[in-house]
């Protein structure tokens, strides 16, 4: 009897054991939560959804296109909060689900570089409870990907204890959802950082890198640093505003939407698909639009939604083949004969001109717009929210075929922009820094 009772109970167990493993796949078909989880073999790391391989093909993404990240073919986007303010968490991830998207979501916490104390343990703990709510409204849904806590906590910072919340955050995330895995990003890279974080974040999954023009350094920083976990990098794209030459008047020069476009193709192939070990994918920097400097600077869109050159080096970069209709290349651009390198300075009221050399491999016909800005006033740190400069009046006496003669408007600091549009939903852009007096 004793035997018999031993034999049922083993039966029993395994059947359990085999109705938990199912239950996972099952719940996902049934509209559960994803099973998400890190794979290690030998020395390398793999991102796994619901047993399945699953390199991050993504792109930073609030408010932009997400059906057309979808037709590019992404697998995934990252948010920087649950409620960006048009959208909440829940109708996010229903648009993801609906094309087929998986979310790394960000969880907004708090940086000390706008004001918060981490010595302040009431305010800690709070910030702790509401991220607990936001947690348990959205832990189950099936396009849930991994947890992303905090933006760039490490920027202009100097109390640790950051990291402790981090921790705590990251803890209790997985007692209340064992389905995903938690990151936190950080700006950059440095030994000072990766201690801290293999120190005081030992419940983190993942750590997320964000790096522009030294992305092609992330592979070896990382191993030089100590970080001997997975990673993903989740911002990367143009060269940031602080990495790029200025004139003398401080403005820094964009570079324009070709030159960019380079740079993302070597980037990505220098700092994220070179690391087949521990790079499980990356999200690049931004999906959209925004200002920041300028309105042109990092979005991959433009403001009217019109595609630039760095869409189509994603399109090759997740299809492994370029698009069937490429946006327009900047081959030249000046103003007085001068390029953005050589401080264009103009007298005021006086005739200037303007000159876009444009090359375009499907040959299509070019359309141009022209918009000079006054130099942006309003510069924030960290991607904080920005105004937009109103565009002046710019008075016209001939264009044609990119080709502008205008006169130079009142003393002060400008740029000027041209457009360049294929018809085609694409765009080259450019734009050079100017001075008046």
């Amino acid at each position: 009897m004793k035997q018999l009772l031993c034999v049922l109970c083993i039966c029993l167990f395994i059947s359990c054991k085999n109705d938990s493993k199912k239950s996972k796949t099952e719940q996902q078909l049934a509209g559960g939560p994803a099973y998400v989880e890190i794979s290690k073999s030998g020395e390398k790391f793999q991102l796994l959804v619901n047993g399945a391989p699953f390199y991050i093909k993504g792109a930073g993404l609030e408010f932009g296109n997400v059906a057309a990240l979808a037709e590019h073919n992404a697998n995934s986007f990252r948010t920087w909060r649950t409620d960006n303010g048009k959208k909440s968490a829940i109708e996010v991830l229903d648009e993801a689900q609906e094309y087929g998207l998986m979310v790394s979501m960000g969880i907004e916490v708090e940086r000390e570089r706008h004001g918060f104390d981490y010595d302040d343990e009431k305010a800690v703990q709070e910030q702790k409870e509401r991220i607990k709510k936001e947690v348990l409204e959205i832990k189950d849904h099936p396009a849930l990907l991994i947890w992303v806590i905090g933006n760039e906590l490490n920027l202009n910072y100097t109390n640790p204890k950051v990291w402790d919340a981090v921790n705590d955050i990251s803890s209790m995330i997985h007692e209340l959802d064992p389905n995903h895995p938690t990151t936190t990003t950080l700006a950059g890279i440095s030994q000072k950082e990766i201690n801290y974080i293999n120190e005081r974040c030992k419940d983190l999954d993942i750590l997320s890198v964000q790096m522009y023009g030294d992305l092609p350094d992330v592979p070896k920083l990382i191993r030089e640093y100590g970080w001997k976990g997975p990673y993903m990098v989740t911002e990367w794209g143009a060269t940031g505003h602080w990495e790029v030459p200025t004139t003398t008047w401080g403005a820094p020069i964009e570079e324009n939407s070709t030159l960019k476009a380079g740079n993302y193709l070597k980037r990505y192939k220098g700092g994220i698909a070179a690391d087949t070990l521990q790079c499980i994918g990356s999200y690049v920097f931004l999906w959209g639009n925004k200002q920041e400097r300028t309105p042109t600077w990092y979005g991959v869109f433009l403001e009217n939604g019109k595609e630039t050159e760095s869409v189509g080096v994603m399109h090759f970069i997740w299809n492994g083949k370029w698009p069937e209709n490429r946006t327009p290349q900047i081959a030249s651009f000046v103003l007085k004969g001068n390029t953005a390198y050589e401080n264009v300075i103009l007298e005021p009221a006086k005739e200037y001109t303007a000159q876009v050399v444009i090359k375009d491999i499907e040959n299509d016909p070019i359309t141009y717009k022209w918009e000079v800005l006054p130099e942006s006033e309003e510069v924030k740190e960290g991607g904080d929210h920005e105004a937009r400069p109103k565009a002046i009046t710019i008075d016209i006496t001939e264009e044609k075929d990119g080709m502008l003669k205008f006169k130079s408007p009142a003393p002060g600091k400008y740029r000027l922009f041209v457009y360049a549009d294929d018809g085609f939903n694409h765009e080259g852009t450019a734009n050079i820094p100017f001075m008046v007096k």
